[in-house]
Order: C-alpha cells, then sequence, then structure tokens
C-alpha cells in the first residue's frame, strides 16, 4: 500500500489513479504494457486535450515506442491503436535503453564486457610530458 502511495517511479501513485479516473480516458496500450490517456476536457494552455502516459513497471521515458512518442507530442491526431504507422521492411522493432542493464552493448575490448580483454598491439605510444 505504501508503494501505491509514495511510489512515483514503478508506476502509477494512487493520487495519479484517482487522477486519471476523474479527468482521464483511456486511449490505448502499447506492446510494453504502458497505458495511454487523453483528457476529457480541453485544460492545455494552447487549448488542446493533455495526453500522457502511465509506464508499466520502472519510469523510463525511453520504453515509449516512436508511433505513441508522436502521438503524445501531438505529431499525429490518430493514435496507433486506430491509424498505426507505416512499418519498412528494415525497421527493427523498439527497444528500450538497455544503458546499465545487463543487455546493454559492450564493444569488444571493454572492461565490462565478459571473456579476455585482447592483448596491446604495440602501435601505442604512451605521452610524456617535456
Amino acid at each position: 500500500m505504501l508503494g501505491k502511495i509514495f511510489g512515483w517511479w514503478d508506476g502509477a501513485t494512487i493520487g495519479t489513479l484517482f487522477t486519471i479516473a476523474k479527468r482521464g480516458a483511456h486511449v490505448g496500450t502499447d506492446e510494453f504494457g504502458n497505458r495511454y490517456y487523453q483528457s476529457r476536457d480541453k485544460t492545455s494552455y494552447d487549448g488542446r486535450q493533455r495526453r500522457w502516459v502511465v509506464y508499466n513497471g520502472y519510469a523510463d521515458a525511453s520504453k515509449v515506442p516512436p508511433d505513441w512518442h508522436g502521438w503524445l507530442h501531438y505529431i499525429y491526431d490518430e493514435t496507433p491503436t486506430e491509424h498505426p504507422l507505416p512499418r519498412r521492411k528494415w525497421e527493427l522493432d523498439h527497444l528500450p535503453n538497455l544503458s546499465g542493464t545487463p543487455m546493454a552493448w559492450r564493444p569488444k575490448g571493454s572492461m565490462a564486457a565478459t571473456g579476455q580483454r585482447p592483448a596491446a598491439t604495440g602501435d601505442y605510444q604512451a605521452w610524456t610530458p617535456e
């Protein structure tokens, strides 16, 4: 219960859920389980309906796919559930930022990479002050 009251970084708090129930309308959910909402009235400073996301789990903006990002920032009027973006055959599926996780990419020779670091080739000369 305390996690729902104070845990804003891991989903919605009780206050946010109350505000959503009172003022928001659910418009869709993405493949990561993030839920997207739009205000029922025009409450924005420019007269548009406010749009927001409630993250599934840890709040990380890189978990928002590009089509939903465009909708959140008023680039697209229709939600991706109503009008999905066309996919090119060379496009990969969206991945959140994996930095700092075990699935992060580590280049060859990185101290964090597993395995043995390659030996120096001898083409390096250390700088020495004059």
